[in-house]
């Protein structure tokens, strides 16, 4: 099966170290998206997002600069690996480029998932940590 590849940066109004923590944290997670998420900052930890759309792994974390983890939605196709997401956050003088990479995406999804990460998460977190 073919997979897709998505990198997107933004500039987000928070230190680098505070958008990191919020990511992790499934309170400030649900607030600056909106939608229900549960998440850990532990190695290992299982986590879901957007009210259980979204479920995957942490499968690496660097303390205030990067997250690895397994990702995948519902709307998956039947058999298809989980993708992987890495998050990568670097103080800049306008506060956080955070910069999204995301792999092994099915085949045909990728719109789907660039515009997802637009609406559902540049867009309320630059409203969320400009506040």
């Amino acid at each position: 099966m073919k997979s897709e590849k998505i990198e997107l940066t933004e500039i987000i109004h928070c230190p680098a170290k505070k958008l990191y923590h919020a990511w992790l944290d499934s309170d400030e997670h649900t607030a600056f998206t909106g939608a229900k998420t549960k998440i850990r900052p532990k190695l290992g930890a299982r986590f879901t997002a957007s009210d259980g759309y979204i479920t995957g792994e942490n499968i690496e974390l660097e303390e205030d600069k990067r997250i690895l983890q397994s990702w995948r939605t519902s709307d998956f196709p039947e058999g298809a690996d989980d993708s992987l997401l890495e998050i990568i956050f670097d103080d800049v003088k306008q506060g956080c480029k955070l910069t999204i990479i995301h792999w092994n995406i099915p085949e045909g999804q990728h719109n789907m998932y660039s515009d997802g990460w637009k609406e559902y998460y540049f867009k309320p977190m630059k409203t969320y940590f400009s506040k």
